[in-house]
């Protein structure tokens, strides 16, 4: 039985169409099965699968993610159909049309993942909260300190960024 670590769950989470996510490929790892069979699966359970639960990536989504992380070309034998993605509710479902032993566990480890998540999310808006408070409690002499707060509380924006020439 294979172990990925939580941590490694969180990182593989998408924010897709104001979803939090996981790709195919990446539940396939988890749940130590080929992609091609995990989607077999889907579809052959489809009633399991609602909107909330599981979408497939249009075209443009799809070729946004694969310049992000340089996934490989269909010339050099990379996917050839659109993604499906998985909330945490069609993720966790997965494991019961996935018959292996790793499904459970591995289910278990992806409900933790987001769960973590949401509490990072969670405690970062109560401390804007708080923030907002003191910064309304002090007078402007403070301004620069909150400033300085607020920076630091910004998530940067990773693997993300423009290339290329800009011209005026």
């Amino acid at each position: 039985m294979s172990f990925i670590p939580t941590e490694k769950i969180q990182k593989s989470i998408l924010l897709i169409r104001g979803h939090k996510v996981l790709l195919d490929s990446n539940v396939a790892k988890i749940y130590s099965v080929p992609t091609k069979r995990l989607n077999e699966q889907v579809r052959r359970n489809l009633g399991r699968f609602p909107d909330d639960f599981m979408f497939q990536l249009t075209e443009i989504e799809w070729e946004l993610l694969k310049s992000q992380f340089a996934t490989s070309s269909e010339a050099w034998g990379g996917r050839r159909s659109l993604p499906y993605v998985f909330t945490e509710y069609g993720a966790v479902m997965l494991a019961s049309v996935i018959n292996n032993p790793v499904a459970i566990n591995a289910s278990i480890q992806i409900v933790r993942a987001f769960i973590q998540l949401r509490q990072v999310l969670s405690s970062h808006h109560e401390l804007s909260k708080r923030l907002d408070n003191l910064e309304r409690t002090y007078d402007h002499q403070f301004s620069a300190v909150f400033d300085a707060i607020r920076s630091l509380m910004q998530t940067p924006e990773v693997g993300h960024r423009e290339i290329g020439i800009h011209t005026k």
